[in-house]
């Protein structure tokens, strides 16, 4: 993690995430945490980045999604250069969807 972003406020905040238990207890929360534009521009972000990284190219990705190219531009230098956060919660999900389709 970044260093720079360490703080106990924002440990506290990821904290309260991971003790969420369901996709329920996550809409509740972050409705009470963010306004509606502040969940749809994260989410919009984590799409941008999944279809980044399934090597989407930005015409589709504005026509899919309605970001910015400013905003992929952005997302694609954290995919880039970042701490790898969105590979780690990507390669998870996959895990995850694996395993339900095997039971």
């Amino acid at each position: 993690m970044s260093r720079k972003l360490q703080n106990d406020n924002i440990d506290f905040l990821f904290k309260a995430i991971l003790s969420l238990e369901n996709e329920e207890e996550c809409y509740d929360f972050f409705e009470d945490l963010c306004t509606i534009q502040e969940i749809k521009t994260i989410s919009q972000r984590l799409v941008v980045a999944k279809m980044l990284s399934e090597k989407c190219v930005y015409t589709d990705i504005v026509n899919q999604t309605g970001a910015s190219t400013a905003t992929i531009s952005r997302v694609n230098r954290s995919l880039q250069y970042g701490c790898d956060g969105y590979d780690k919660i990507f390669e998870r999900i996959k895990e995850k969807d694996r395993a339900q389709n095997d039971e």
